[in-house]
């Protein structure tokens, strides 16, 4: 960067002595000066700032991005989960700050164009590295970070491990990415007054982890169901498939217009979208409850559990053995 701004100073001070007795017009001359400063301008360290991250405007105020519905990779800089913002009368909250710094910035970004309320609030709905990593972002909006009450111990568990796999996945454009402690904790609930809009934030007991957060805007009737909700693609069961199942009936119940999965359509209708989830997690407990009976060892379950799910959901191969493996674990002293 400093060899192009000497060699592009050098070739400004040529130009600048050329002009001397040059014959051109004060306007042409005028117009060059401007060329002079973008240029300028493009070449100052930090002028390149990240583009805002593309945002649908699900309803008034509410804007999500949608994931690639892929594993984390440097070409997609773990952009795999929905994440978003709602836009109050005094104050924004962001949900899910994105899967690494770089979309933490582009979420900023995306913010700042579509409003200038400040950034007082910004939720991490549970401890996976697609949901966190984009905190470290906000941090010079000096928000409260909102999670579950589990979340500190979740993340003190298994921070240092999801930045080592980051890194793996993305090299150098991890870079900056870090864990960002949670300064506000949700027990049960919790409602976030945004200016003539409230929020309200749940915390859920074990299902897809053991620190799920919801959050239900009230003004339009959207439930934020972070990963609670899997669409298309295939739940992930990293706490307990019966707690899962119980707390998704708990909120089919709730009257809302539509849902934002965490994965999936930025907004499904609700609660109709929940129905191929809990067929999924449904025949994943029958049947491991069936292997476990005929005494199918837990290595082998997975190829005699809701087979007939294969075929009906992206990337099925890949994290269904280790649901199985889950679900197992967690019946076999039923």
């Amino acid at each position: 960067m400093a060899q192009r701004k000497i060699l592009f100073l050098r070739s400004l001070r040529s130009r600048r002595l050329e002009g001397r007795t040059s014959a051109y017009p004060a306007a042409s001359r005028m117009r060059r000066v401007r060329v002079i400063v973008l240029l300028l301008w493009c070449l100052a360290p930090g002028a390149l700032a990240a583009a805002p991250l593309p945002m649908v405007q699900i309803a008034p105020g509410i804007y999500v991005h949608g994931g690639a519905q892929e594993d984390a990779s440097a070409a997609n800089d773990d952009e795999i989960a929905n994440v978003g913002f709602i836009v109050g009368g005094s104050a924004v909250m962001v949900i899910d700050p994105g899967g690494s710094a770089i979309e933490g910035a582009a979420l900023r970004e995306a913010v700042k164009a579509a409003t200038d309320r400040p950034i007082r609030y910004v939720v991490m709905t549970h401890v996976h590295p697609d949901h966190i990593f984009g905190a470290v972002a906000f941090k010079a909006d000096n928000p409260e970070f909102i999670g579950h009450a589990r979340l500190p111990g979740a993340l003190a568990q298994r921070g240092d491990y999801y930045v080592r796999t980051l890194r793996r996945a993305l090299g150098d454009k991890a870079d900056g990415s870090e864990v960002v402690m949670p300064t506000r904790l949700v027990d049960t609930s919790l409602t976030v007054d945004l200016g003539d809009r409230e929020v309200q934030i749940d915390a859920h007991k074990p299902a897809h982890t053991d620190n799920d957060l919801t959050l239900l805007d009230r003004r339009t009737g959207t439930l934020w169901l972070a990963d609670l909700l899997f669409v298309d693609r295939i739940p992930v069961i990293d706490g307990s498939a019966v707690g899962w199942v119980r707390e998704l009936e708990a909120l089919e119940k709730v009257p809302a217009e539509r849902a934002v999965p965490g994965h999936g359509p930025v907004s499904v209708p609700w609660p109709a979208a929940a129905a191929p989830e809990m067929r999924y997690l449904s025949a994943v407990i029958d049947d491991t409850r069936a292997a476990i009976k005929e005494g199918i060892d837990i290595g082998d379950a997975w190829r005699h559990v809701a087979v007939e799910e294969r075929g009906r959901w992206l990337l099925f191969d890949d994290y269904h053995p280790r649901n199985v493996t889950t679900a197992y674990h967690e019946l076999e002293w039923e």
